[in-house]
């Protein structure tokens, strides 16, 4: 009951802005059924004027058995157009959110899920569940509607006949109790041997170049069939379970057809029931079974619905950040910190011990040391992209006044991390990262700045179109403009991490000397393994 109530919470969250036309859909279902069972009673009445067992006037019932057709025709239509219309809206309203969810989590050092894994999530899982609730759950409604009035209907013709019919609900409730685990656990292997697909496809594409260049190929194909057989025995497990219990409850629905196709011949046959009785008996057994047979191919739908909410679950659990609104400092901050200790949850030592140190507004300071010192894990501290275990880090005003480091400080900070950080699209949709509502004067200025000015001589200069991951432009290219984006943002602290490891002596010599002149009123802090960056600084931390 906790785990329905629980499913029930989560869906009722994430129908909000689709409820209307989910609402209209299912109430265009019920009345679709109403319309079936006044088809199948026309028809009898029909057949029963033609062979003379009641009056009637013969045409009239015929325009109306053809006004009710037009009018289900009508229904379904619509009813197909606001169910793709609820479908796509809540696909957009699920995934937005979940997205909105993941860009907010805490960093943690390294994430619990594999990237190809999350994106399987936002797309496979995702429209399961919107399937589910638009499409699958309109139609249990109308369904269990259908089977309740089909079978008042066939109690008011026939009591006895109705209750050998509905001998086969215990049936339908057994099969379901035995497989509705199994399927389940079935169905989220499947799930997960999908994540672990796509990781793998995303990965070896990712780095093709390390793949090949180490003659890797055979074995990253051998890698992806291991993970398909083992997704196609669990699909074949899952198959088997689905046919075998559609078989029986096959068995149970044919036998009920057989019965009430030989109740109505024989009550022909004794005089005790007309040709126009015999019909609606057969399409009333018809209106029965059907909605049975289709809750059998339901209940898979329900349970691959829930193995999909249950993993979409596990992504809004994700640790999230503090939010608020961002503390805007005035003037040239600098950042003190005090008694730092941080080590990463994983981890089994400190990467700081009691650590302080103070940058002063408007210093400009290099930060050098050994490969895994901490000088990046710094960065992030100061980003508040990590929490300190203990001591702390403060925001310093010009006026003395400080202020502890969080998300909603992060605004005053302007970050380059190491290597290639470009998007695939143009070079101004990703100078606009950085400002939104940056002038093109502005962009030139901060690429000239940087010593991008190579993008002038591009034949579509800022239009030119990215790769993914800056493909299309060489490292030291990507990462000048990558550097232009950064200055191109309001913040009053500089953070460069290993800024210029693409860059020959002598354009980073050009760029230091262009930051030097040009970039005034910023605190700037570089992290570097090249002594020829402290030439240009205030002051030198060396982490060991």
């Amino acid at each position: 009951m906790k785990s329905v109530l629980k499913y029930a919470g989560w869906l009722i969250r994430n129908t909000a802005g689709i409820r209307l036309p989910l609402s209209a859909n299912i109430l265009f279902g019920v009345l679709n059924v109403c319309l079936n069972l006044t088809f199948i009673y026309i028809c009898k009445k029909l057949v029963d004027i033609a062979t003379r067992v009641q009056d009637g006037d013969f045409v009239l019932w015929c325009i109306i058995l053809c006004a009710i057709s037009l009018v289900r025709i009508t229904m379904n239509a619509y009813n197909t157009r606001l169910e793709n219309v609820s479908r796509s809206k809540m696909n957009f309203i699920i995934r937005r959110r979940l997205y909105s969810n993941l860009t907010r989590t805490r960093w943690e050092g390294r994430s619990k899920m594999h990237s190809g894994d999350t994106l399987n999530r936002l797309f496979t899982d995702v429209d399961t569940v919107t399937k589910l609730i638009c499409e699958e759950t309109p139609s249990l409604v109308s369904t269990t509607v259908q089977l309740i009035t089909a079978f008042i209907f066939l109690s008011l013709l026939d009591t006895r006949l109705a209750l050998l019919l509905l001998m086969m609900t215990p049936l339908l409730i057994l099969v379901s109790k035995i497989f509705f685990r199994r399927m389940k656990d079935v169905t989220k292997t499947i799930r997960a041997t999908e994540s672990d697909i796509q990781s793998h496809i995303q990965e070896s594409l990712q780095h093709k170049t390390i793949v090949q260049s180490f003659g890797r190929e055979d074995n990253m194909e051998n890698k992806l069939d291991d993970l398909q057989d083992k997704e196609f025995g669990n699909i074949m497990k899952r198959t088997n379970y689905n046919i075998f219990s559609r078989t029986i409850l096959g068995i149970a629905f044919v036998g009920g057809y057989i019965a009430a196709f030989l109740w109505g011949v024989t009550g022909i046959w004794k005089g005790t029931i007309t040709f126009g009785m015999m019909t609606a008996f057969l399409q009333l057994v018809g209106q029965i079974q059907n909605p049975v047979m289709r809750l059998t191919h339901q209940i898979p739908s329900f349970i691959y619905g829930s193995a999909s909410i249950d993993r979409l679950m596990e992504l809004e659990d994700t640790p999230k950040e503090e939010r608020g609104k961002a503390v805007v400092i005035d003037g040239i901050p600098g950042i003190e910190i005090d008694n730092l200790t941080f080590s990463y949850p994983d981890g089994d030592k400190n990467v700081f011990q009691n650590f302080s140190h103070s940058f002063a507004p408007g210093s400009r300071t290099a930060i050098i040391g050994e490969t895994g010192a901490g000088k990046s894990t710094l960065i992030r501290l100061m980003l508040s992209l990590l929490k300190p275990d203990k001591g702390t880090i403060k925001f310093v005003t010009e006026k003395g006044k400080k202020i502890e480091a969080s998300p909603m400080t992060r605004s005053n900070l302007v970050y380059v991390p190491q290597g290639n950080t470009l998007f695939s699209g143009t070079i101004r949709e990703n100078l606009q990262l950085g400002d939104p509502d940056a002038t093109e004067e502005e962009m030139w200025t901060a690429l000239d700045t940087a010593v991008a000015s190579f993008v002038r001589g591009l034949p579509e200069g800022l239009e030119t179109v990215c790769g993914e991951m800056g493909f299309g432009l060489s490292e030291g290219q990507a990462q000048r403009i990558a550097i232009a984006r950064a200055l191109l943002r309001k913040g009053g602290i500089l953070l460069l991490d290993e800024f210029s490891s693409s860059l020959d002596p002598e354009t980073e010599e050009k760029l230091m000397e262009n930051l030097y002149r040009t970039v005034s009123g910023k605190t700037m802090i570089f992290i570097t393994h090249r002594e020829k960056i402290t030439e240009y600084c205030d002051n030198v931390l060396r982490i060991d």
